[in-house]
């Protein structure tokens, strides 16, 4: 499982010109699945999120986490975080999770997220998205369950 966090002011997801999900301040998480993860490797990769201590503190150290902040949550399905580069110029997408399994994991993981976070906003999982932040910073993390976990 990747996730690439992204601390934002602001993001929002919109399927034919129709926002379906927007945040302020928080994280805007992309989620790349493939047929090995579980429910397991999902928990432990939303608690790795959410407890990254990626907000400034009043020293201007990164010492906050998300709940500290009161910081909202955009997750956002994206298989293309599996491509596979290595042969030719077009991207190979044979890591990325079957659409069934992805499916579930992805709607695991919004789930979850809803039990620890007051605002959790998704896109819409299989749907051409337009997605769209102010990444403050820039600040963004790569977590993959195959080297943090």
């Amino acid at each position: 499982m990747k996730f690439v966090i992204q601390r934002v002011d602001q993001a929002s997801v919109s399927v034919d010109d129709q926002v379906i999900g927007a945040i302020n301040q928080g994280y805007l998480i992309l989620v790349g699945i493939s047929d090995n993860d579980t429910k397991e490797i999902a928990d432990r990769m939303l608690q790795k999120a959410l407890n990254l201590r990626l907000f400034t503190d009043e020293h201007g150290k990164t010492n906050l986490n998300l709940s500290q902040v009161g910081g909202e949550l955009l997750i956002v399905s994206q298989f293309t975080l599996y491509a596979n580069c290595r042969k030719g110029n077009r991207p190979s997408f044979t890591e990325a999770g079957g659409p069934e399994l992805a499916k579930e994991l992805y709607e695991y993981i919004l789930a979850q997220a809803a039990k620890q976070c007051d605002c959790v906003e998704s896109g819409e999982f299989g749907a051409h998205m337009s997605v769209s932040l102010t990444n403050n910073g820039p600040f963004t993390i790569l977590l993959d369950s195959d080297q943090i976990l």
